[in-house]
């Protein structure tokens, strides 16, 4: 595995080469650009000379320049797209620069995920501005994001599941081309959500066209009729004011159908343009050496009939990008008027979404996991000092050495374990004010949402039981439905109770229980609330300022045990080690602190 100071390095060299191929692609973009209009006047201008001089004169001195202009236009667009493409080469990797510094403010947070309700993903901060998501999702298409956000609101709960993601997630890690190439094909056309949503509607709509018999004749019968005005007037059977009028009724009749094709064009063109992304994706996902399981069912998604699905959606693509030539009147009419061209074209198209309408949105599911994935092999990537946890299957165990949170930043972070190695069995954490606690609980549970979903976590060592993780951290008033910060609270934890009554195993991590209520109703409701989780059986960790809570372990010494995050009070001043301590804390800073601030305190 690379050191960090090596990744940035390969971060910064891929920056330097794109940054040189961009100067490349300008300069030919520019000599192009000039040899395109030196061709084209010279196209006019030998038109204009070589005109008395006949066709030979002409084909060398004005045809031929025309031809190299035409040519020239596709190899101008080619530098066009790989200017693009190298600018969005360089953004992508200074993102990963700045993210390795912990700005990861470029990234989207999926805010539209926030769900105060949720098990965990609400106070441990997974969604949001400055989130764990945020911080993690390289994500370029909107199914890719929808199934990575999936992952984090619903953690794998079976040992052979995680260790699968486990081994995708390490073998894609490797691959920095690839995911960067994966990227930088979803980045370079800005859908929207609803997209992929609409395209997989139109795969599953019926045919309107093809389904009637006499409109799938109406275009061979129109070819036939046209070709055979054109061969009996060239033959001077025929009068060419007759052949013109049966081309000029095409192009009435033709505006029949105009209407229809121009809502089918308006409701989905633009959005199947998505599909020539899609199209690159599979491409580069077909062409990759997939090893890990996960990784080749994914790739046996890509199949299709007699063909592969890359080569499937680029032709569905190219469809839908030559019925845009329609917008070109002069062209249209005449394309309409001999061959009824837009209808025919349309008729190709659901004749695609016959044969392919299955396909499309498994396909489509499958980018987007791969997408997913490589935004965790990213993460796995940036972060060569995290570990791959153990994952047990027989009985709960959590245990881990030196866990961190992954938004801290790696040289001011302290870094704590935790053991748990039966059930049932709870650590208590009691401690000052600003001393940690709340800390210590998200670090645990990050990595354990991280651990259960495959990924790497901050830590020396660690081995879990993946458990459903339940958290109750950030309780709050709700307005709106008229509810106390008491009645939430107890809202959550009767939701804990009716899970483990229900026989789910559960990972329990709760800040100050009972927050909402007087000292003397919240001491009993602790103590009773935490023996009933004792008899259910039940894991997990508390935090509390309640140091009588620490007396539990009298009761229960084999499956309690109690920690600490103390405040040192050295020459009056107030500092903290951030440190995990066994026992019960001996320092509340609540009135040192007033003191300071000029609060009077009065002691009894």
């Amino acid at each position: 595995m690379e050191k960090l100071e090596q990744i940035i390095e390969t971060y910064r060299l891929t920056i330097q080469k794109a940054e040189l191929e961009l100067r490349n692609a300008r300069k030919r973009i520019y000599y192009i650009s000039l040899l395109r209009l030196v061709l084209f006047v010279g196209a006019i201008a030998g038109t204009i000379i070589f005109w008395p001089d006949g066709w030979l004169y002409i084909s060398i001195f004005a045809i031929l320049p025309f031809i190299l202009f035409i040519w020239l236009v596709k190899r101008h667009n080619f530098w066009f797209h790989r200017k693009d493409f190298l600018k969005k080469k360089i953004v992508i990797n200074e993102q990963e620069l700045r993210a390795i510094q912990y700005d990861f403010s470029d990234f989207d947070g999926g805010k539209e995920y926030i769900d105060p309700g949720h098990l965990y993903t609400f106070d441990l901060d997974i969604f949001g501005e400055h989130s764990l998501f945020q911080y993690i999702n390289r994500t370029s298409t909107p199914v890719g994001k929808e199934h990575l956000a999936e992952w984090f609101n619903a953690h794998l709960e079976n040992k052979e599941a995680i260790e699968q993601r486990q081994e995708a997630i390490r073998e894609l890690s490797t691959d920095l081309e690839y995911r960067q190439q994966i990227r930088l094909s979803g980045l370079l056309y800005k859908g929207k959500p609803a997209d992929t949503s609409e395209i997989k509607e139109w795969a599953n709509s019926p045919s309107y066209y093809r389904k009637h018999r006499l409109l799938r004749m109406i275009p061979a019968t129109v070819s036939v009729i046209n070709l055979l005005c054109i061969s009996l007037t060239c033959l001077d059977i025929l009068p060419t004011s007759i052949a013109g009028g049966v081309f000029a009724c095409f192009v009435v009749f033709n505006s029949v159908f105009s209407k229809g094709i121009t809502k089918l064009q308006a409701t989905y063109g633009k959005k199947l343009q998505i599909l020539s992304t899609y199209a690159d994706q599979i491409l580069l996902t077909e062409k990759k050496d997939m090893h890990s399981p996960v990784l080749q069912e994914l790739k046996a998604e890509l199949t299709s009939r007699n063909q592969t699905a890359s080569q499937a959606v680029r032709r569905l693509s190219k469809l839908m990008n030559a019925l845009d030539q329609r917008n070109n009147l002069l062209i249209s009419m005449l394309l309409n008027g001999l061959i009824f061209w837009e209808l025919r074209q349309v008729m190709k198209i659901e004749q695609w979404k016959e044969v392919h309408a299955s396909d499309l949105p498994r396909w489509i599911e499958t980018v987007g996991e791969i997408d997913a994935y490589c935004s965790l092999a990213t993460f796995a990537y940036n972060h060569p000092e995290y570990i791959y946890p153990k994952i047990n299957s027989h009985s709960f165990h959590m245990q881990a050495k030196a866990l961190g949170h992954p938004l801290m930043d790696r040289n001011k972070c302290v870094r704590n374990g935790i053991d748990i190695d039966k059930r049932p069995f709870f650590i208590i954490i009691t401690g000052a004010n600003m001393a940690g606690k709340s800390t210590y609980l998200r670090t645990v549970g990050v990595n354990y949402l991280l651990a259960c979903m495959g990924a790497p976590v901050w830590a020396d060592e660690m081995e879990i039981y993946p458990a459903r993780l339940v958290t109750s951290l950030r309780t709050s008033d709700s307005l709106t439905d008229n509810e106390s910060y008491f009645f939430a609270e107890l809202k959550r934890l009767k939701l804990i109770i009716d899970k483990l009554e229900a026989g789910e195993e559960l990972f329990i991590i709760l800040d100050e229980i009972l927050k909402g209520t007087n000292s003397m109703d919240k001491q009993k409701g602790s103590f009773a609330l935490i023996k009933q989780f004792m008899s259910m059986n039940a894991n997990g960790i508390i935090a509390t300022h309640d140091l009588l809570l620490g007396t539990l372990i009298e009761a229960f010494p084999e499956n309690i045990r109690n920690y600490c995050f103390e405040a040192d009070i050295t020459n009056n001043e107030l500092t903290f080690s951030y440190q995990k301590r066994n026992g019960v804390a001996q320092n509340m800073n609540a009135c040192f602190l007033m003191k300071k601030m000029g609060i009077a305190v009065i002691d009894d």
